[in-house]
């Protein structure tokens, strides 16, 4: 065996042996009042959709997002439109993931969406807290950020593929569309974005060590934003695709080789090995940077998704009547009981 296949096994041992402390996350977003939100219509299969109660493995399309209280509102939006333009609402589940507060959850998501069929899950923080560094925005640093990386672990075998969105976006086109492309040999599918600059998304430490500088020797990696993926669960429970990621957040935790979160792990990984998607399904940017939220425009081309990454979200700047242009577009997605509206004060 070659020294270059020897030393990441060395990093990681030292990595478990020297693992710095665990972040702290405070209990306020468990004590936050969840949203109410009004019932959302009623959304029907037109007669040319398969019947999923014959084969539910071959026409059910399977959707997974994360619930909490800071960012209900925006799942909520997300789950609204994705059923809206669906040609096939009712062969549509979702896969819900959630750290806390699971029984309200249910109850909220059931009194919003009463025809939906969803099912959530628990997910155990304690999975992530002691891999989990502080990065250049707190909001990156919640566990619940980094429960995509456990679906596989999390989701039935029955669930073959799955599409993870973020909470913060909006689909403005039929999800039949994104759940039927092809993703080879590949395990990931996504929107990629070669002429970003890949050395922004990692540490001078990072470059100036070889053995962490080669892991993208022998590929062509390209940024890909993680709020918008088709995943064959299938090809990741097999080649052990959560044991690599957590391998990354142990290596990060001793050398701090990155401070964009669990974005990261994921370049690390798959960059260069993701099957390209359209970029008309990820339109991201639309909340500006992490730092300030500044108002972002459309990149050209065809929309399928609006995606709100960044620091800006659009019910918080609706809400504050500091809204961007683009912002306009979210709102008619909005579910959200605003307090005057049935306040009986």
């Amino acid at each position: 065996m070659s020294p270059h296949l020897r030393l990441p096994t060395t990093l990681l041992l030292l990595t478990l042996l020297f693992s710095s402390p665990s972040v702290h996350f405070p209990a306020k977003a468990n004590t936050l009042t969840l949203p109410k939100f009004q019932e959302a219509p009623s959304f029907r299969n037109g007669a040319e959709c398969p019947k999923t109660n014959t084969d539910p493995s071959s026409h059910t399309i399977h959707i997974s997002m994360t619930l909490d209280a800071t960012y209900l509102r925006g799942s909520v939006a997300g789950v609204l439109s994705v059923l809206k333009h669906a040609t096939c609402p009712e062969n549509i589940v979702f896969h819900f993931l959630a750290a806390h507060r699971r029984s309200e959850l249910q109850h909220t998501i059931l009194a919003t969406f009463p025809y939906l069929k969803f099912r959530i899950y628990h997910f155990d923080t304690n999975l992530v807290n002691n891999k989990i560094s502080s990065s250049i925005r707190r909001a990156l640093d919640q566990p619940l950020n980094y429960a995509r990386i456990y679906l596989a672990e999390l989701l039935p075998t029955t669930v073959k593929r799955i599409i993870y969105f973020d909470s913060d976006l909006i689909v403005v086109d039929d999800i039949e569309k994104l759940w039927n492309i092809n993703l080879n040999s590949r395990v990931l599918g996504a929107p990629e974005y070669c002429h970003a600059n890949f050395t922004n998304y990692f540490t001078t430490r990072f470059w100036q060590n070889p053995v962490f500088a080669g892991t993208f020797r022998s590929r062509k990696a390209c940024y890909f934003n993680t709020g918008v993926m088709v995943i064959d669960l299938v090809k990741w429970r097999r080649e052990k695709y959560t044991e690599k990621l957590e391998n990354w957040m142990r290596i990060q935790k001793r050398y701090r080789i990155y401070e964009l979160g669990s974005l990261p792990p994921f370049l690390l990984v798959f960059a260069g090995n993701v099957e390209g998607v359209e970029h008309r399904w990820n339109q991201h940017g639309l909340g500006g940077d992490n730092l300030q939220g500044l108002c972002r425009d459309l990149h050209p081309g065809s929309v399928s998704l609006l995606h709100w990454s960044g620091k800006g979200k659009p019910w918080l700047r609706l809400d504050s009547k500091k809204a961007c242009p683009l912002d306009g577009l979210w709102a008619p997605y909005d579910l959200y009981k605003h307090e005057s509206l049935y306040s009986d004060s």
